[in-house]
């Protein structure tokens, strides 16, 4: 026989063991579902628990299972390399590249009589296999954004020791941040050394110019409310993807470099190309990139673009274009495609105190921001 004791009922007993139940299935299930639990109406140590999923503020994006990158590779070319006809020392040089920026994909081998291996290579053209350098595209992606974020986020851009408060040097021991970190930001300050630090949490700040941050932007005047658009930040070196107000996605780019700066403006893409060559430039400055994945022309020949010859994402590289991590430009070529509108461009340079006065208008407002003080 149960005696019950301290004031509980039967009926408390029975939502207590449905409530222990219900935990257990729960666990089973994985990390993936979030619970929070309160004490029930009386108390005596009866919880409610709201099992409902939540949803992760940002995702990692899936590799699309027709992705062109599951079946191309790509080399770059020595320079002078000399391109046959056919794969054999005794054929035609139809082609032969000066020094410059020389990739291509590689579409073929074969092996001479001789038993050396070539590369078919751009325009049906022939390399030799010693002139041929097989490189893997950046990894690198951004973040699909399922929940408006609370508070800026991005990426470390340099690997760097953070400081145990703004304006001191770290201790030597201290460990460092990889490039490409994510991170949050907490807290925005002037130091003592008049820069601008970061709280990325846990007690660490860094140098604004370590890090390359997103934060949610106005929709520019001429956008409807419904349409598509790509934010490209020329400071911060991130690009954002809205539809209408709501952010969906964001990553590093890497915008022109001087004398090739990129326009600032707001655009509309005028043509897309699956892959397309890319070529100009004089003397060492000279560039001949073969089948450029996922390009979106908005400003005349300069186009949103996935760069698979180099990994330098949050800083400026390009002769112009909007320099993406290839996994990123397929992302946002493929999300375009249903837009219901041409998509909008909105080439911008925000301040390097731009989110001094913002987060000081943000805990002005007690809109629940962290400061230095304390995590919310």
């Amino acid at each position: 026989m149960v005696h019950l004791r301290d004031g509980l009922s039967r009926r408390y007993i029975i939502v207590l063991i449905a409530g222990m139940l219900l935990l257990g299935v729960l666990l089973a299930a994985g990390p993936a579902v979030a619970m929070d639990c309160a004490p029930g109406p009386n108390g005596a140590g009866v919880y409610v628990c709201d099992a409902r999923q939540s949803v992760p503020r940002f995702d990692s994006p899936d590799y699309p299972r027709e992705s062109i990158f599951f079946s191309t590779t790509y080399a770059w070319l020595e320079d002078f390399a000399p391109l046959y006809s056919a794969p054999d020392a005794g054929a035609e040089v139809v082609k032969s590249f000066d020094v410059g920026l020389l990739y291509t994909t590689i579409e073929g081998t074969a092996t001479d009589a001789a038993g050396r291996l070539w590369y078919r290579v751009a325009d049906d053209h022939w390399a030799r296999a010693e002139d041929v350098h097989v490189v893997e595209e950046s990894k690198l992606t951004g973040v699909e954004i399922n929940v408006e974020p609370e508070r800026p986020f991005g990426w470390v851009r340099h690997v760097v020791r953070p400081s145990p408060e703004a304006g001191v040097l770290p201790p030597e021991d201290t460990p460092w941040i990889s490039r490409y970190t994510f991170v949050e930001i907490y807290d925005v300050v002037e130091g003592e050394d008049d820069r601008i630090w970061y709280n990325i949490g846990d007690g660490r700040w860094v140098k604004e110019i370590y890090v390359a941050l997103v934060d949610v932007s106005p929709r520019p005047e001429d956008v409807g409310e419904d349409e598509f658009w790509v934010e490209v930040d020329l400071y911060e070196q991130v690009m954002a993807a809205y539809e209408g107000d709501r952010m969906v996605y964001a990553g590093l780019v890497a915008t022109g470099i001087p004398p090739f700066d990129t326009n600032e403006g707001l655009f509309q893409v005028w043509a897309r190309e699956e892959e397309t060559h890319m070529y100009g430039g004089e003397l060492d400055d000279y560039y001949y990139l073969q089948d450029v994945p996922h390009t979106q022309f908005f400003d005349e020949e300069i186009a949103l673009h996935g760069a698979y010859w180099h990994n330098d994402f949050g800083a400026v590289r390009s002769h112009g274009c909007v320099n993406m991590p290839p996994r990123d430009a397929e992302w946002v070529f493929n999300w375009s495609e249903n837009a219901p509108n041409t998509l909008w461009v909105y080439v911008h340079e925000s301040e390097p105190d731009h989110l001094l006065a913002r987060y000081g208008e943000m805990m002005a407002a007690d809109t629940g921001y962290v400061t230095a003080s304390g995590a919310q």
